[in-house]
C-alpha cells in the first residue's frame, strides 16, 4: 500500500464524520486531531532520531484501550490539555482544539479504521509526505477553503529547484497556508546534504529549528503548517498573524522569501496596517509585494506568485512596481497557465527576484537592467482534474531559467521558437519604462486565431453572411410549402421586401 492508496483511504474516514453530522468543510480539521496523535506515536516506533512530543496519557495506546462514552471524554479532556502543554509548539497546534463529535461509536470506528492502515509502508514513504498528501486530497476535492491554502505541488517544486536555497540560509514565507514552500525547501537542501548528515551538529540544529519562519493569519491553517511541519521534523516557527500588520513589520530580513500571498482586496476594516511600508493600498498582494522586497537581506532572493493585477495595476501598483525594480533585480517572471489554483480562471505569475545586485548587493537604484518573461499560458491546455499540471509542464522553464538561482545563467530567446514566436523572451528596462513601467508583456498569439491578413475585408465578409442567410431563407420557404403553408410564404416574402427596401415590382419579380 503506498501513500496516495493511505491518503484515499484516510478521506474515506469523512464518511463516519458526515454521519456524525460534521460539515464538509471541517472533515480535515477533525481528522488531523485524531490523526496527529496517531502519526506521532507511529514515528517514534521505528525511528531514534525521533522521540513523543505527546505526554503520556495523550498517546494512541492511551486512545486505542477506551471505548464508549469513556473514550469520548477522555478525548475531549485530552484536547483540552494538550491545548495547555507546556511545550510551546505541542499548545500551539492544539490551542483551542475541541471535537465535533458526538457519538463515541463514530470514534472508536475512526481509532480501529486508522489502527488497519498499513503504517509501515507509511513510515517508508514518509508521514509527512503521507500527511502533505492528504492537505492535497482535500485542496483538489473543495472548490474554496482548504483550496487556497495548498499551492500545487509541481509548480512549489519547480519554483524551489530555480532558487536552490542552501544550508544554513533563512528562510521565509508570509503567507505560510499549510507551509508548503518551506517543507519543499527543507526536503531540497536535505536531498542536497544526505538528509543533513554532511553538516555538523550545530548546522543541523539550526536546520531543525531556526532556519525556517512563517506567518499564517487563519488559526486552523496554521495548526495544520504546525503539524506539517513537525512531521517533516523541522520545528521552524509559523507564526499566527498578519504579515499586513505588526507581525509582519517585527519579521528579521532573511535569505529567501518563498510566497504564494492570498488574492483579494482588503475590506470590511481587514486591511493592511503596516506604518513602515511606503506606499498605502487595499490591494493585498502589493502590500505583501512589498513587505517580501523589503524584507530580503541585502543579495537576498525571492519568488513570489502573484495574480495579474500587479503586472498593471495604475496608481500605487506603478509606484511599488518601480520601487520593485529600483531595489532589487527583477531578472524573470514566469506567466502561469489558468485552472491550476482553486479559483478557476485567475491569472498568475511568479516573479523571481534578488534585493541589489550581484555586484552590490547593497544598490538601492537601477538595480534591474532587463527582465526575462517565460509565457507559460498561450496555447497550453486548460488545466484541472482532467489535465492536471505537473513537472514536466515546468521543464523547458527550468532549462530556460538556468542553473543559476539570480538568473544570471546565460539564456536564449528561442524556446519553443524563434523570435516573437518564442515562449521566452527578454525585455530591457527601456522597454519597460515605456510601456509606463507595466510588467503585463505577452505577445504569443492563440494558434486558433488568424492573422488580420489572413481575413477577407469588411464588404466580402458581409456578402458571404448575406448569402449563407439567403441559402437559408431558400430552405425554410421549401420547407413551408411542403407543409401546405404556401400562403405564409407570399406574406412573408411581402414584409421582407418592404425591410429591404425593394420595390413591388422587385418583389414580384423575384415571385416568378
Amino acid at each position: 500500500m503506498n501513500n496516495s492508496d493511505i491518503v484515499q483511504k484516510l478521506w474515506t474516514l469523512c464518511d463516519i464524520l458526515r454521519d456524525d453530522g460534521i460539515n464538509y468543510s471541517d472533515y480535515v480539521t477533525e481528522l488531523v486531531l485524531l490523526l496527529f496523535i496517531k502519526m506521532e506515536y507511529e514515528q517514534v516506533q521505528n525511528n531514534v532520531d525521533f522521540s513523543h512530543k505527546l505526554p503520556v496519557g495523550a498517546r494512541w495506546p492511551d486512545l486505542a484501550e477506551k471505548t464508549g462514552q469513556q473514550l469520548l471524554d477522555h478525548y475531549r479532556q485530552l484536547l483540552v490539555d494538550l491545548g495547555n502543554n507546556k511545550d510551546p509548539l505541542i499548545a500551539a497546534i492544539y490551542a483551542e482544539a475541541q471535537t465535533r463529535l458526538k457519538e463515541p461509536h463514530h470514534l472508536e470506528q475512526l481509532i480501529k479504521s486508522l489502527d488497519s492502515i498499513d503504517w509501515f509502508s507509511a513510515r517508508e514513504d514518509g508521514l509527512g509526505d503521507l500527511y502533505e498528501g492528504l492537505l492535497e486530497k482535500n485542496a483538489n476535492e473543495t472548490k474554496s477553503g482548504a483550496g487556497q491554502y495548498f499551492t500545487p505541488r509541481p509548480l512549489i517544486d519547480s519554483i524551489i529547484r530555480c532558487v536552490r536555497p542552501q544550508a544554513g540560509e533563512t528562510i521565509q514565507d508570509p503567507a505560510s497556508g499549510t507551509a508548503g514552500f518551506l517543507i519543499a525547501a527543507d526536503a531540497y537542501i536535505k536531498s542536497q546534504t544526505d538528509d543533513l548528515q554532511k553538516l555538523s551538529e550545530k548546522a543541523r540544529n539550526f536546520q531543525r529549528s531556526r532556519a525556517y519562519s512563517g506567518i499564517e493569519l487563519v488559526p486552523g491553517t496554521r495548526r495544520l503548517a504546525l503539524m506539517n511541519t513537525l512531521l517533516h521534523g523541522m520545528e521552524g516557527i509559523v507564526h499566527l498573524g498578519s504579515a499586513l500588520g505588526p507581525t509582519g513589520a517585527n519579521q528579521p530580513k532573511v535569505d529567501i522569501i518563498l510566497s504564494n500571498p492570498p488574492f483579494g482586496t482588503a475590506k470590511g476594516g481587514g486591511g493592511p496596517t503596516r506604518d513602515d511600508l511606503l506606499f498605502k493600498t487595499s490591494n493585498k498582494q502589493l502590500v505583501f509585494l512589498q513587505h517580501i522586497y523589503l524584507g530580503l537581506k541585502p543579495g537576498g532572493r525571492a519568488a513570489v506568485v502573484l495574480p495579474d493585477n500587479v503586472l498593471f495595476e495604475a496608481g500605487v501598483g506603478t509606484d511599488v512596481r518601480r520601487d520593485l525594480l529600483e531595489r532589487c533585480n527583477l531578472h524573470t517572471i514566469l506567466r502561469l497557465p489558468t485552472g491550476i489554483f482553486y479559483a478557476q480562471g485567475v491569472k498568475t505569475n511568479v516573479l523571481f527576484f534578488q534585493r541589489g545586485t550581484v555586484n552590490n548587493p547593497r544598490q538601492e537604484k537601477s538595480c534591474t537592467k532587463r527582465v526575462w518573461i517565460y509565457d507559460l499560458r498561450s496555447n497550453m491546455p486548460n488545466f484541472g482534474k482532467r489535465t492536471p499540471f505537473s513537472e514536466n509542464n515546468l521543464k523547458a522553464f527550468e532549462h530556460a531559467y538556468g542553473e543559476d538561482a539570480n538568473g544570471n545563467s546565460p539564456r536564449s530567446e528561442n524556446v519553443e521558437g524563434v523570435g516573437e514566436l518564442s515562449r521566452f523572451r527578454v525585455f530591457t528596462r527601456d522597454q519597460i519604462r515605456e510601456r509606463g513601467d507595466s510588467l503585463d508583456i505577452s505577445w504569443l498569439k492563440s494558434a486558433e486565431s488568424l492573422s488580420s491578413s489572413d481575413l477577407s475585408t469588411p464588404e466580402a465578409l458581409a456578402g458571404e453572411a448575406l448569402a449563407e442567410l439567403t441559402d437559408a431563407l431558400r430552405e425554410l420557404e421549401q420547407l413551408i410549402e411542403v407543409l401546405g403553408a404556401g400562403y405564409e410564404v407570399s406574406s412573408q416574402k411581402q414584409l421582407m421586401s418592404e425591410v429591404m427596401g425593394l420595390g413591388a415590382d422587385e418583389g414580384a419579380a423575384e415571385d416568378e
